[in-house]
């Protein structure tokens, strides 16, 4: 097909069918159209082959026959095509050597991305002898200059102009989904023109997912020793972008499946069926099952009038002994939800977790981002296992990402906020192995106590010795290792389409809390609060406040409601108790403490503390710096406490280093 020939047929093209948009591009003063390929391939399949095989030579001719058409003004228009055929879109880790030049699609989430600076497109050369004007395209990293004229010139010339366009480097990587457990494949992407635009930038940042069109390219390597190597890397050079939330092979919703979804959320039992369908593989763990679910489809974000922003998503911490599958729940948690990612606290750092600022010579010797597991889960959930055995430095990293549901960054040249609305799956283990209920977490988890406030639910895992439950745990294990017939294994709605009916509910529904509803939560709040004022301990604060609401919201969000109903308050405040008790019960007062679940400290503990010390300061008075054990002793039980509370503050006291023992049975202050 000779170049008239194509030029003639895509004009053709071009009024038949796009005739009006090209009238709105030119009208909005747009440098580009959007071509669905599958349109033209229906036109002239011979014309679509041809943008296929030879993309390049293609749409410079597409380019040039522009103005064949009468359009009001003269203008150069870019031709971005979408909708490749199936053939042509290929998984990164299969593209090999015979698709280079070729027009290709390709998906994956962006890893790096690059700052958007200037590049030399075109430049314009005046020759010194007969000022003739030489035009050069610039396509390599050296520029290039002419080496004669038509007068039969050869020397020096003039750099007389150029041309300039804004670009931007990618680095894309394969999605979780696609990978099968094998190291992801990547490929670097180059923008220019109107893909760096502020409209396509946000798109275009680490994080995102993306199904890009383009023609693939090779690019020499240069040795150290400055020659060029005979392996040649791979890039796509990018022709159009757009973003991709969810594979659209597993989780395109369709009518029949929007059917289905409002079917079941009519469902008198829906709560039951969505529950009995997560990780129906893990025995028991019902009202971890249940957290989970509100987890899932989460509450409603909140924009404040003076635009703060208060988070939707709801993060839930597990603290259990080794068996009882915190980290099989994990797993299954991560597959079932959009978006999910799966990290152990032990193969992950700060940086891996949120973001980092590297120097790569592959983006022109400078400074790109890449983002870590909590941004690649945005709109997602993060599963973190082993979550006490990150370094204390990387937990800490967390504390924007958990609240603000941001990752800020500053470092370099490059200074970004980057998105992570992501819900946080956690799993941690006692530090000595076992579990003692009767401590707080700070006691047995190195989690600091500002993180773990951070959590809305947190729950233990025990492994305690029980026939009945042990039967029965024992028969779920046996029945789903054989061959027999095990329907209680089976969950009762298909993963697929629970995975759509979250993201259909994340998506269209937005439950508001009415007046009377939000005075249940708030009675309760109040009641719990008032009830131990004068006792002692502070049971509940705003943050559980907040997260009963984010709880409500979620649970009127699986039945896809449009309000929140006095019965989703009443299973927020149950799941909260739930998770309140197990953790923050004081073994002194017999009352739920939160500073016990959050700082490991309850308000009991910290009056004894403070009774300790006052009498080591007045036995330090009359006695003198050194003082016996057993006065110290003896003045506590007056106070009433007993020996044993007296010798655990005592430890305590020594192991924080205000109080040292000089000499045996004896105290000093420090």
């Amino acid at each position: 097909m000779e170049k008239e020939e194509i030029s003639k047929k895509f004009v053709h093209f071009l009024r038949e069918k796009y005739y009006q948009n090209l009238l709105e591009t030119v009208r909005d003063g747009l440098q580009f159209l959007e071509i669905d390929f599958k349109i033209l391939d229906e036109f002239d399949t011979p014309l679509s082959e041809k943008l296929l095989y030879q993309p390049e030579d293609t749409l410079k001719i597409f380019e040039q026959a522009i103005k064949e058409i009468d359009l009001p003004d003269t203008v150069e228009i870019k031709f971005r095509f979408r909708n490749l055929p199936e053939f042509a879109c290929i998984p990164i880790r299969h593209l090999r050597s015979h698709h280079i030049g070729q027009f290709v699609s390709v998906e994956g989430t962006v890893r790096r991305s690059s700052e958007i600076l200037p590049e030399i497109a075109t430049t314009i050369w005046t020759c010194p002898q007969c000022n003739t004007r030489i035009f050069l395209e610039q396509n390599e990293r050296a520029m290039k200059k002419p080496i004669s004229c038509d007068c039969g010139y050869k020397g020096r010339f003039e750099l007389f102009d150029k041309k300039l366009v804004d670009t931007r480097w990618i680095q894309i990587e394969e999605t979780f989904e696609s990978t099968e457990g094998e190291k992801p494949s990547q490929l670097n992407i180059y923008l220019r023109d109107d893909l760096t635009s502020p409209k396509m930038r946000p798109k275009t940042d680490a994080g995102n997912r993306l199904r890009i069109t383009g023609i693939l390219k090779e690019v020499t390597k240069v040795t150290q020793k400055g020659k060029r190597s005979v392996q040649l890397d791979i890039l796509l050079a990018a022709n159009h972008v757009e973003t991709t939330e969810i594979d659209a092979s597993d989780l395109k919703i369709t009518p029949e499946d929007e059917q289905k979804i409002i079917e079941f959320s009519k469902d008198p039992n829906i709560y039951e069926k969505v529950i009995d369908s997560i990780a129906t593989s893990t025995y028991g763990l019902r009202e971890i099952k249940e957290a989970i679910a509100y987890q899932l489809f989460s509450g409603v974000p909140h924009i404040m009038k003076d635009g703060t922003r208060i988070r939707g998503d709801i993060h839930i911490l597990l603290i259990g002994e080794p068996s009882t599958g915190k980290s099989q729940l994990l797993k299954l948690v991560s597959k079932l939800a959009n978006r999910g990612k799966y990290v152990s606290g032990k193969g992950v750092t700060a940086v891996g977790l949120t973001a980092s600022v590297i120097k790569d010579e592959q983006f022109s010797g400078g400074w790109v981002l890449e983002a870590g597991a909590m941004v690649l889960a945005n709109k997602g959930v993060c599963n973190i296992d082993e979550f006490e055995k990150m370094h204390e430095s990387d937990q800490v990293a967390l504390h924007e990402a958990l609240e603000q549901q941001t990752i800020s960054i500053s470092k370099a040249s490059i200074m970004a906020t980057l998105p992570a609305q992501t819900a946080v799956l956690a799993a941690a283990n006692p530090k000595f192995g076992r579990f003692d209920f009767m401590k707080g977490i700070a006691d047995q988890v190195t989690v600091p106590e500002t993180l773990l406030s951070r959590f809305d639910l947190k729950f233990a895992l025990f492994d305690v010795p029980d026939v009945e439950r042990d039967t029965k745990l024992a028969d779920h294990i046996m029945k789903s290792r054989t061959a027999e017939s095990f329907p209680e294994g089976e969950p009762i709605i298909d993963p697929i389409l629970l995975r759509k009916y979250v993201a259909y509910a994340r998506k269209n529904c937005f439950p508001k809390m009415t007046a009377e509803v939000g005075e249940i939560i708030k009675k309760f709040y109040i009641d719990t609060r008032s009830k131990y004022v004068q006792r002692g301990p502070i049971s509940i604060t705003p943050r559980q406040y907040e997260a009963m609401i984010r709880l409500a919201e979620a649970s009127a969000k699986i039945r896809l409601s449009p309000v929140v109903t006095e019965d989703d308050a009443r299973r927020a405040i149950k799941i909260l108790q739930t998770s309140l008790q197990q953790l923050g019960l004081d073994k002194d007062t017999g009352l739920i403490d939160i500073d016990k679940i959050e700082s490991g400290t309850s308000s009991s503990q910290r009056n004894k503390i403070r009774i300790m010390i006052d009498i080591i300061d007045s036995l330090t008075k009359e006695i003198g710096k050194i003082i016996p054990i057993e006065d110290v002793l003896s003045a506590a039980e007056n106070e009433g406490i007993n020996e044993s509370d007296s010798m655990e503050v005592i430890e305590r006291l020594k192991r924080e280093g205000q109080l040292m023992e000089p000499k045996y049975k004896h105290l000093q202050k420090v």
